[in-house]
């Protein structure tokens, strides 16, 4: 069965730092594109970055410079490193999977296989 664990989220003030972990089982991670998600699963989902599997990063305009997403394929886990949060930042992360050859930059959530439960992370002073 494909998991996706998140962790990490918690209350941050503004400018804080927080890193998330996404741990999975079930597949083999190191072949997948993953990405990282904000705001209610599916339909109201907005992507935060993606990291292939051969370790290139995307960012949307909104973290560009903030967070920086990374692999340990080892470990089979996905991290997230949001630095500089801001208010906006606020809501409830998930890490998922893009299918073989999905869309890498700036997926819908209708391109995403794989769901976790998420981790919420609030920013606020």
């Amino acid at each position: 069965e494909v998991q996706l664990v998140e962790s990490g989220g918690g209350m941050v003030r503004p400018g804080g730092s927080l890193r998330l972990s996404c741990v999975t089982s079930g597949f083999a991670f190191s072949n997948f594109d993953m990405a990282w998600v904000r705001g209610p699963p599916t339909e109201g989902a907005v992507w935060v970055s993606t990291i292939t599997a051969g370790g290139y990063t995307y960012y949307p305009p909104s973290v560009e410079g903030r967070f920086t997403v990374s692999r340990d394929n080892a470990k089979n886990t996905l991290y997230l490193q949001m630095d500089n949060l801001k208010p906006e930042d606020t809501a409830l992360y998930y890490c998922a999977r893009i299918p073989l050859g999905g869309r890498q930059w700036s997926p819908t959530p209708t391109d995403y296989e794989y769901w976790g439960q998420g981790t919420q992370v609030t920013v606020s002073s």
